[in-house]
């Protein structure tokens, strides 16, 4: 599992997300009931602009681990990329509420209640 993870890992850092889904797939496929396995295969889907396999992924990761604040950071992500503020907003706060200490998060969730402000929820 660790060789996989690292492998896919270090794929996705130089780029080569063709090598990264497959190495990460491999682990998905090795260790099914690893959730960062599937939440690394998220990422490498999400860079990808893939997001049906991603979110998938993150489903998968949540299956495992609901309490998994990286997944939902990377389901705000997508939500907020698709353009539905709302969606994103509700999986930001779930993973802020996991790890307060997430910047970029707190950043996201403040912007998106600004813009959310005064449209009714």
């Amino acid at each position: 599992m660790d060789l996989l993870l690292k492998r896919g890992t270090e794929a996705l850092d130089t780029g080569d997300l063709d090598a990264a889904i497959e190495h990460l797939t491999a682990l998905t496929d090795h260790a099914p009931d690893f959730p960062e396995g599937w939440n690394a295969r998220a990422t490498a889907f999400f860079v990808a602009g893939r997001y049906g396999p991603a979110l998938s992924d993150i489903a998968q990761t949540l299956r495992l681990e609901p309490r998994h604040w990286g997944a939902l950071n990377g389901l705000g992500m997508i939500l907020d990329d698709m353009e539905q503020p709302e969606r994103a907003l509700a999986a930001y706060r779930a993973s802020f509420a996991l790890n307060p200490h997430q910047q970029d998060v707190k950043d996201a969730i403040d912007r998106l209640e600004k813009a959310l402000a005064g449209v009714a929820l």
